[in-house]
């Protein structure tokens, strides 16, 4: 008679630790999104590195890390179909900056820097409503 009471007792408690809707599991095995910022009009780009030159030799690294901030929805859809042909465009265009005008012993211009990559932003989308970012510019010496 004591028996069927324990093991009420015992199946509630193993039940508690079951999901209460078969809703709750495919939720609690989803990995939570990463997300660089909660604005829906920013594109995080990958960090740009450019090889600079002295003696014709390699002296160091020039990192650029940047993003671009595009709250027309229309322009984003845009952007992200053109991410390819922006990314080589800043890279060709970083390339040449560093290779006349980096050094490993003074900090680049970083205005200089956003200018560029912006004009470079307007050329290949053909038209202004995109706006870059900075967040880091860094150089490596050997």
């Amino acid at each position: 008679m004591r028996l069927i009471p324990t093991i009420l007792l015992v199946t509630a408690a193993l039940g508690a630790g079951l999901p209460v809707c078969a809703e709750d599991a495919p939720k609690a095995n989803k990995a939570p999104e990463h997300k660089s910022t909660q604005s829906e009009s920013y594109i995080l780009l990958d960090p740009i590195y450019t090889t600079i030159v002295a003696d014709n030799r390699a002296a160091g690294m020039l990192m650029v890390g940047a993003g671009l901030d595009v709250p027309d929805p229309v322009l984003r859809a845009d952007v992200d179909r053109s991410m390819p042909v922006l990314r080589d465009a800043y890279i060709r265009n970083l390339m040449t900056f560093t290779a006349n005008m980096v050094r490993t012993d003074v900090q680049p211009d970083v205005a200089l820097i956003a200018d560029r990559l912006q004009a470079v932003t307007d050329r290949a989308l053909k038209k202004k409503g995109a706006k870059i970012l900075l967040a880091q510019v860094a150089i490596r010496a050997k």
